[in-house]
């Protein structure tokens, strides 16, 4: 009976790690979530789906970063980049070749007191009210970069950003991007998990499951040989 129990055990600890793994690795980049709900949403109305833009993505993170001091009270962002931002900073900051720069076609700024995950996100800030949804739902895209950051004990920010740019033809990174030093926040495209800068809602660590499982083995162990 005991060897039973043993293997039985042992099966469960494996597949609850592999499930705790597994949660692990989908939250590397929340980000590139955000992007799969976008196009989601968007083949749920029959529109194209959009290309996932590093560069895109990049400037998005640029974008959030530089908005992060505006976050009103009522969740709204009192910020709006000049053009020549776009191009005299987020660009060069991310490594985007310039002669590839493309059009923007949309933008979506969101901010919220505190993280959500990406479901929540996408549906309490980034497609809150019809004029985001048009804006997310508009046919002249046909690539999306989505970028995220918080701040340190404040809000937390999302911007989306929309071009018509086309596959490897727009918003190129230099050397595919292998220059950029990603410090704070993270952008979808990116194959890096979200930096210290992001705040994230806590997930325990493997190391921490695992003792919360080995923990709970034992005291099962314990009540058996009590039965007995």
């Amino acid at each position: 009976m005991l060897k039973k129990l043993s293997c039985f055990c042992w099966f469960l600890l494996s597949q609850l790690l592999l499930a705790a793994l597994v949660c692990s690795k989908d939250h590397g980049n929340p980000a590139n979530d955000i992007v799969n709900l976008i196009n989601d949403n968007r083949t749920s109305h029959k529109l194209s789906i959009l290309n996932d833009s590093p560069g895109l993505g990049c400037m998005a993170l640029q974008y959030a970063e530089l908005c992060k001091t505006n976050c009103t009270a009522n969740n709204t962002i009192d910020c709006k980049p000049s053009e020549d931002d776009f191009t005299e900073i987020f660009a060069p900051n991310c490594g985007v070749e310039l002669p590839t720069f493309g059009t923007i076609t949309g933008r979506i700024v969101g901010c919220q007191s505190k993280y959500l995950e990406p479901p929540l996100a996408f549906s309490h800030v980034l497609a809150k009210d019809k004029k985001a949804v048009s804006v997310l739902q508009n046919k002249s895209h046909w690539e999306v970069g989505v970028g995220m950051v918080g701040v340190h004990k404040g809000p937390f920010f999302w911007c989306v950003l929309f071009s018509s740019g086309r596959t490897n033809s727009t918003f190129v990174l230099e050397n595919r991007g292998l220059g950029i030093k990603q410090k704070k926040g993270c952008y979808s495209g990116s194959s890096l998990p979200c930096s210290s800068g992001l705040k994230l809602a806590p997930y325990p660590s493997n190391v921490m499951i695992m003792s919360l499982l080995v923990y709970q083995l034992q005291q099962l162990y314990s009540n058996v040989f009590l039965a007995m």
